[in-house]
C-alpha cells in the first residue's frame, strides 16, 4: 500500500509539474507565434517595397520613374561610391492595414548591377516602426540584411517568359523592439521565389541548417528570453491575387521542451480558404514534453 501511495503521489506531482509548465509555455508560445508572424510579414512587405524601388530605378542615370510605395517616398543617391536608395515611410494609414514610420536604405557598391547573377545589396532598417491598425500593437525593426539576386534578372523579366526570379535574404543582427519595450536580436535565412503563377506568386522557404534541424528561416531569442528556431515546413505562399497576403504554408517553432506547428491560410473554423474578404486565420498546434497537444486559432 505504501508503495502504491508513493507511486500515485509521484505521478500526481509529475502531472501537476507538467501541467504547470504547459500553462506557462502555451501563452508564451502563442505570443511568440504572433510576434514571429508580425515580424516576418512586415519584412515581407518591405521586400515588396524594395523590389518596387529597384525596378523603378535606373542604375546608370540614378533617375526614378515615380513613387508607387504606399505612404512612402523614394530617393536615389548616386553621388558617392556606394549607391543608395532610401525609402522613407511617412506615418500615413496604408490601406487600412498599418501605419509605418522610419526608413529602409538599400546600398549597392558602384559597378554592381542588380540584374546580374549573384548581385548583392545591403538593406538597412532605421527605426522602421509598424503599428497594426486593428489592435494598435507595434514592432520596431533596426539592423541590416543582405539581399542576393540568386539567378539574376529583374521581376519585369517574368513578363517576357522568364520562369522565376530567386532572391536570398540573410541577416545576423535584426533587432526587434516590441510594444512592451522588450528587445531581441533575430537571425534570418530565407529564400523568395517569384513567379507569374496564379496571377503572381511569392514562395518563401528557410535555408539555414543547425545540426539535424533544416529549413530554418529565423532563430534567436524571443521576447521572454528563450532561445528558439523557426523552420518553414511547408513553403509560405504570398499571392498577388489576394492583395499580396500570406495564403498558405506551415512553420514549426522549436522552443525549450515544446514545439508548435502553425498553419496559415485558414478560416475561423480551421479550414483552408481562398482570399477572404476579412482576416485569414492561423492554427497553432503545440506539443509539450509529455506529448499533450493543444490547439489555438488567431486572425492575421
Amino acid at each position: 500500500m505504501s508503495v502504491l501511495v508513493l507511486t500515485l503521489l509521484t505521478t500526481f506531482i509529475a502531472c501537476k509539474k507538467d501541467s504547470s509548465q504547459q500553462e506557462e509555455q502555451n501563452p508564451q508560445l502563442a505570443a511568440h507565434t504572433e510576434d514571429q508572424t508580425r515580424v516576418s510579414s512586415e519584412m515581407d512587405a518591405v521586400n515588396l517595397d524594395l523590389n518596387v524601388a529597384l525596378e523603378q530605378s535606373n542604375s546608370i542615370t540614378g533617375r526614378l520613374t515615380g513613387d508607387s510605395i504606399c505612404a512612402a517616398t523614394i530617393a536615389f543617391d548616386t553621388l558617392n561610391a556606394t549607391k543608395k536608395i532610401t525609402i522613407t515611410y511617412n506615418g500615413a494609414d496604408c490601406g487600412g492595414l498599418h501605419i509605418r514610420t522610419g526608413a529602409v536604405i538599400i546600398s549597392m557598391a558602384s559597378g554592381v548591377h542588380w540584374k546580374d547573377v549573384g548581385a548583392e545589396l545591403t538593406v538597412t532598417y532605421q527605426n522602421f516602426k509598424v503599428i497594426r491598425n486593428f489592435d494598435k500593437k507595434s514592432i520596431t525593426i533596426n539592423g541590416t540584411h543582405t539581399l542576393t539576386n540568386v539567378n539574376g534578372g529583374l521581376l519585369r523579366d517574368l513578363l517576357t517568359g522568364r520562369p522565376n526570379i530567386t532572391h536570398a535574404i540573410n541577416s545576423s543582427n535584426m533587432s526587434i523592439t516590441f510594444e512592451d519595450g522588450t528587445q531581441r536580436t533575430w537571425q534570418v535565412a530565407r529564400k523568395r521565389v517569384y513567379t507569374l503563377a496564379g496571377g503572381g506568386t511569392i514562395t518563401i522557404s528557410g535555408t539555414h541548417t543547425d545540426g539535424l534541424k533544416t529549413n530554418i528561416a529565423e532563430w534567436g531569442t524571443d521576447r521572454f528570453g528563450n532561445a528558439f528556431t523557426t523552420a518553414i515546413t511547408e513553403p509560405l505562399v504570398i499571392s498577388a491575387n489576394c492583395q499580396f497576403r500570406l495564403t498558405s504554408g506551415q512553420i514549426q517553432h522549436n522552443r525549450l521542451a515544446a514545439t508548435a506547428s502553425v498553419t496559415f491560410g485558414l478560416d475561423k473554423d480551421g479550414k483552408a480558404i481562398s482570399c477572404p474578404a476579412g482576416n485569414y486565420y492561423y492554427k497553432i498546434v503545440w506539443t509539450g514534453a509529455g506529448g499533450t497537444s493543444l490547439i489555438y486559432m488567431a486572425p492575421y
